[in-house]
């Protein structure tokens, strides 16, 4: 029988007590491997584009370089790179700019240490993954929106099929020249696309597409529903 691949993941984090723990909790998990660990920012795209690992975990405060800059620095070599945010901070701003750079995942250092293994597992597999409390808001955000908007059923029952297709692969982290080639049509038609959807939500960043994409259910997100303080 052949075994699958484990998961290759690159950990980032400055903190060497944290970093050997976060080692010792995926070394437990027979699928996922670190192949990799970087103690500061600049490090961590270093590394990031030697070992072209499926999953990079980066802590958001990193010396040199910080999390947030690390993964557009990342993002710009390899687009198709996973990162999952580790961070002390809950602000919206925070989970805001950082899904705008195109990570994929969110979660708050004070999250089971378990959902981490769990984050990583639905990251690789194309899926968003936040701490509960990060998730909460952004359902209770787009609720509160409907509401002020007056409408009984959310917002994505008004889009058409492409712009459905083309929320998806933005939310999922694809550049516009990755849209067009994944639906076979140009890049200023994808741009449209986008313009319309920014239009029609009233939404004017690819963050709140993103947000709005996890929170409607237009893509699949997953949260762990466990969270421990420490």
């Amino acid at each position: 029988m052949t075994l699958s691949k484990p998961i290759m993941v690159l950990l980032a984090e400055d903190h060497m007590v944290v970093r050997e723990g976060l080692r010792k909790l995926l070394e437990d998990e027979t699928d996922i491997c670190v192949t990799g660990e970087a103690t500061t920012g600049r490090e961590a795209v270093t590394l990031a584009k030697e070992l072209r690992p499926d999953v990079i975990v980066m802590d958001i405060a990193m010396p040199k370089l910080n999390g947030m800059e690390a993964t557009r620095h990342i993002r710009q070599e390899n687009p198709a790179a996973r990162v999952i945010i580790l961070s002390a901070h809950r602000d919206d701003a925070y989970v805001e700019y950082v899904m705008e750079l195109g990570a994929r995942g969110y979660l708050i250092k004070q999250t089971s240490a378990h959902a981490l293994a769990q984050a990583i597992r639905e990251v690789h597999q194309g899926k968003i993954f936040f701490s509960p409390e990060v998730a909460r808001r952004f359902q209770q955000q787009h609720q509160m929106t409907l509401d002020r908007k007056g409408r009984a059923t959310t917002q994505s029952t008004t889009l058409s099929r492409r712009e459905a297709e083309v929320l998806q692969l933005i939310a999922e982290g694809y550049a516009n020249k990755q849209i067009a080639g994944e639906l076979g049509i140009s890049i200023k038609t994808v741009e449209k696309h986008r313009d319309h959807l920014m239009q029609k939500l009233s939404i004017h960043d690819t963050a709140g597409l993103t947000r709005y994409a996890v929170a409607s259910g237009a893509i699949e997100s997953s949260v762990q529903p466990t969270t421990l303080d420490g």
